[in-house]
Parts: C-alpha cells; structure tokens; sequence
C-alpha cells in the first residue's frame, strides 16, 4: 500500500508550475484582500493632521482604531479603490462609486460610545454641497465624546455639564489666554518648556493647559494670566455656533418657522443646553426645537422636511412632533479653542462612528530637528 499518495500529485508532471509573475500576482491579490478585511472589521491606522485634540493627541501621532469595540460597520458603499478613503491620490478624483449603496448595518461590538472615549467618525457636513460623499466615504474625523444618546448637554463658562453634573476634563484639555507682563520680554523658551502654542493676534494669546497657565503666573515677569472665555448670554458674531451658523445651514435649504432662526445667543464657551437624540425619542417640534432636530430629521435620517407658515410638514404629512430612528453623540476636542466640532455644526449619527481610538503607534514631530523628529516618550501610549 503506497502511503505517500500525495507525492504523485506532487510530481505529476502534467500540472504546470505556476510563473513567477502569477505567483506574485496571487500573493499580491490575497494581501489586498486579507488588509482590507483587517481594516474594515477589525483595526485601522490613522494620523493626527490638526491640533484640535491637544495636548491629549498631537499633530503627527499615528494611530490604531479598533473597529472591534463598538462593532465594525459593514461597508455602504463597497465599489471603491483598495487603500483610498474618498480621493484618489495624485490626481484627486473619486476614489469611489456611489452607484451601489448598501443599507447600514453594524456588529455586534464590545460596548457603546462612552463619554470621554476618543471616537473616530465621519465628518457630518462632507454630506452637502459641493462633496455630497456618502457616509463611509465622509472625511474622518476624530474628538472626545461628551454627550451620548438622551444626555441633556451644556457648557458653561468652557466646563462641560451633562445632566446638571460636571463632566471630567481630558488631561490634556486646553484654552487661550491673555496675559500680561511687567515689560520684560518672556524667553521663548518658556513656551516651548510650557508646551505652549500660539496664532497671529494682537495682543498675542496662548494656547495650553490649566496646568500650564499656572506655571506661566509663576513667573516673576508675568503680572496676570486670563483665560478667553466668552460671557454667557452672548452670540459672538466672527464665531457663530450651531444651530445658527451661517457655514453650517441646518438643512438642505435651511427651514425656518415664521422666516427666522432665533437667537439662542449661545457661544463655544457658554452653549445650550441641548438634548441629544436617542432612538425611539419624540421630540416636540416648536419654534426653538425645530432648528436644533432640522438636520437629523431631513439629512440624516432622509425624511422630506417642509415648512408652511407655521405648519411642518414631513413626508408629506403635517405633524408637530418627530420619533428618531437613530442614536446620536457631541463630540468636542480637547483644545477647546481650535476645534471644529459639534458646537458647531451639531449632532453626530450613529452611523457615523468609524472606531475607537486605542494607542499611538508612532508620533512624527515635522517642526523638530533630523534627530528629534520621532517623540520617542509618546510611542505606544494608550488614548485616555
């Protein structure tokens, strides 16, 4: 009994070798395949591009997100180029085709979004005018989650409420401020020791940490340290928030009850307060609600919106109220005052959440020296 059967088909000599270019052909194809399956359902890496998230996440931190933890989106739109987000490189067309959209489904995951988790989603507002890109295909952003489904969230004097209660600031949460000195030049070195960053503005004002603030009023040059915070009962016309921001118009045409928005004379430091929607939740739509739940109900959740008179009418149908079909989250980054976040165009859907940010993986500094480019300190450090 011949028990090397196999060695036959082994050696057969009528079946052809492969070539080598079929052979890197095949592997090449089983690579695409297998770390797009990675990416899609399991974890993905991404890049800190703006400082919106300092100090907790710096410009050149390189990421993993877990896909795994609140449950991986299956694709919505699946003909698309392996590797490209939206935009092909180089030549900066579609990287996709929208022809085919798949209805929204996600896994079963290891929990929900938690306030205070670091989330990676889909920018909202990439689903107007001029990109109308679908929503796997929006740009990916990434901030802190401070309100989930049913919170009713505020911000008062830059401290987050939620429920009436005071949600715990990010480590590296961060403000402006002003300053001023006995009229001796501060050593720029005590900004770069403070961590400390800066735009063009006249008198200059600094961005960094609670922490850092009190380290600079130790100094024995430096006779006050303010933070900016916007007073409380006043709309700041150059930085107009949601839902009455201009950039941002709340619906497809922007709907107004009686012709007119009103004046929540809201800011970035002294906002609502506003419930966040919560499957299943009615709300009763009135002339201050309606703006606010305007572009849940008409863009995100795709319903015919009109307004006549004083009357809404949606699908058609007149009615004063609106059940939600989806969960939504308010997201804001940590450097409070350089970051485009929900205060100012609102509200994220659940079908927006790409994953969870686990741990920094590298972290390239492009300002620093040949020899201190890689932060070596910041390396696999965990996301908090």
């Amino acid at each position: 009994m011949n028990w090397k059967f196999w060695s036959k088909k082994k050696n057969n000599p009528a079946k052809k070798k492969k070539s080598a270019v079929r052979e890197w052909t095949d592997a090449i194809i089983f690579a695409v395949i297998a770390a797009t399956l990675i990416r899609t359902f399991f974890i993905e890496a991404y890049v800190i591009p703006t400082p919106s998230m300092e100090r907790s996440l710096l410009v050149g931190d390189f990421l993993f997100v877990s896909k795994v933890n609140y449950g991986a989106r299956t694709p919505i739109t699946p003909i698309a180029f392996p590797f490209a987000h939206h935009t092909m490189p180089l030549i900066n067309t579609k990287a996709y085709w929208d022809g085919i959209k798949l209805p929204y489904y996600r896994l079963p995951g290891l929990s929900d979004v938690k306030r205070g988790d670091v989330v990676v989603f889909n920018y909202p507002m990439d689903a107007d005018s001029p990109l109308y890109r679908p929503v796997d295909k929006r740009e990916n952003y990434i901030k802190r989650c401070q309100g989930i489904p049913g919170d009713t969230l505020s911000v008062v004097n830059a401290q987050v409420y939620v429920d009436g209660k005071a949600m715990p600031n990010p480590p590296g949460e961060q403000i402006d401020y002003d300053y001023t000195n006995n009229g001796t030049d501060i050593n720029p070195q005590v900004w770069i020791d403070l961590k400390a960053s800066t735009y063009e503005s006249n008198p200059p004002h600094w961005f960094m940490t609670k922490e850092s603030a009190t380290t600079l009023k130790g100094y024995s040059n430096i006779k006050s340290v303010t933070p900016r915070v916007s007073p409380r009962g006043v709309s700041i016309p150059e930085s107009p928030v949601y839902p009455t921001n201009p950039q941002h118009p709340v619906g497809p045409a922007n709907l107004m009850l009686n012709g007119k928005q009103p004046d929540y004379k809201w800011n970035v430091d002294n906002y609502g307060p506003i419930i966040v929607p919560k499957k299943g939740w009615t709300v009763k739509l009135d002339s201050l609600t309606y703006p606010v739940y305007e572009r849940c109900i008409s863009v995100y959740e795709n319903n015919k919106l009109e307004v006549k008179g004083n009357d809404i009418f949606i699908n058609g149908k007149k009615t004063d109220s609106y059940t939600f079909k989806m969960n939504y989250y308010w997201m804001m980054g940590d450097n409070r005052h350089d970051s485009d976040d929900s205060r100012f165009w609102g509200f994220v859907p659940e079908d927006h959440i790409v994953g969870k940010a686990l741990f920094i993986w590298m972290s390239w500094d492009e300002n620093a020296s040949f020899f201190g480019k890689i932060r070596w300190s910041r390396l696999f450090n965990g996301i908090h």
